[in-house]
């Protein structure tokens, strides 16, 4: 007894130390999605950069080709816009409440944020069949196109990431303490509701 009795605390103590290791650090899955914002960042840096990049090079006024010589932005991009900002507001309430352990509003603002995404998804294809020039016509075409159709593939992508989040949410598989991929998920919603605001920006106004 007199040698089981240290040996099992010992054990005790080595495995306390290593829990409070792991929870002091950040989560692995956080780790991950922080390094793939990072390379994410540096993608749609490149892409901004060929924009401006074709824009200072080019001869002539910049902009759609006819017949459509102007971007229409209340119409359809400007509601989208608030569509995209109001699903990062809901998708940080979810966030809130999973951390206080309420897993009914999480579902909630999960699906309310998923109905969004979707929403915005639809509203970009639909713009795309009212804009009268697509990727191959000029070179404002081409980068147009380009900005805002990988901007649409990351939202689709996020809104397959929603669906998952959401299908393990009804199973309850989420609480106070554990809910690292909620967390995951509305730091990628996040980024992509702010590459949104760059491009609405730089293709509606600045150009």
């Amino acid at each position: 007894m007199s040698v089981e009795a240290p040996t099992s605390m010992s054990a005790d103590i080595t495995t306390r130390i290593e829990v409070a290791h792991r929870e002091s650090g950040m989560p692995t899955p956080l780790v991950g999605m922080l390094l793939f914002i990072a390379s994410e960042v540096m993608f749609f840096g490149g892409l901004f950069a060929a924009y401006f990049n074709a824009r200072a090079g080019f001869v002539g006024e910049w902009g759609p080709p006819s017949p459509a010589p102007e971007l229409e932005i209340l119409p359809i991009a400007l509601p989208l816009t608030v569509i995209l900002l109001t699903s990062s507001l809901t998708m940080q309430l979810g966030v809130w409440a999973i951390r206080r352990g309420d897993q009914g509003a999480m579902r909630f603002w999960t699906a309310i944020t998923l109905l969004l995404g979707i929403s915005f998804v639809a509203g970009q294809l639909y713009d795309y069949s009212t804009l009268g020039f697509g990727i191959s016509d000029g070179v404002f075409g081409t980068v147009f196109y380009t900005l805002t159709g990988f901007h649409g593939a990351h939202v689709f992508g996020g809104t397959v990431g929603l669906t998952i989040l959401l299908a393990r949410a009804t199973q309850g598989q989420f609480s106070a303490r554990n809910h690292v991929a909620v967390e995951a998920i509305s730091i990628y919603w996040h980024f992509v509701d702010v590459v949104w605001i760059a491009l609405f920006t730089t293709l509606y106004f600045l150009r």
